[in-house]
């Protein structure tokens, strides 16, 4: 009987949680959906691609895998890093295959409530905006959750 309980306890604590693996780019905090995220990875060289949208990076040579790098200062039409600092690679799952996100920094896997989760704020940069599914709100800050698909859609100039 205590089991069925504490079953459906956890449960319920499922269907109301969910988890982020999150990243700072500048000042900006985001999440994506850990069920989505292949792996975490330092920089990687990477081959420059001519012609290409400036969004993009370049392709990464990962165990074989071709994939290709999005800068996502750019894509946010943010300042770029400065000269000592390197991004990092957050790898994400797409219906395309993996892509790479160029991040400045990896932050934690994050469990957060149901309960504060909003919609985009209205004075939100159009860049971001455009890429955001919704925001949490946590006790310092927000957690802007990016939508990796319209992401890597948008940064590879097809229409959504």
């Amino acid at each position: 009987m205590a089991t069925d309980t504490t079953a459906r306890i956890a449960e319920r604590a499922q269907a109301t949680s969910a988890q982020y693996s999150t990243f700072f780019v500048a000042d900006l905090f985001f999440g994506v959906d850990v069920l989505r995220v292949q792996e975490v990875l330092r920089f990687q060289q990477m081959t420059r691609v001519p012609q290409a949208p400036d969004v993009i990076e370049g392709l990464i040579n990962l165990r074989g895998q071709i994939v290709t790098a999005i800068d996502m200062r750019r894509r946010l039409r943010l300042p770029p890093r400065t000269g000592d600092q390197t991004p990092m690679n957050i790898l994400v799952r797409t219906d395309d295959g993996a892509v790479s996100l160029l991040v400045d920094e990896i932050g934690d896997v994050l469990d957060v409530d149901e309960v504060t989760y909003e919609r985009p704020p209205d004075n939100l940069d159009p860049a971001a905006r455009e890429l955001i599914r919704g925001v949490y709100k946590l006790k310092d800050r927000l957690l802007l959750v990016l939508d990796a698909e319209r992401t890597v859609d948008l940064a590879l100039g097809r229409v959504v």
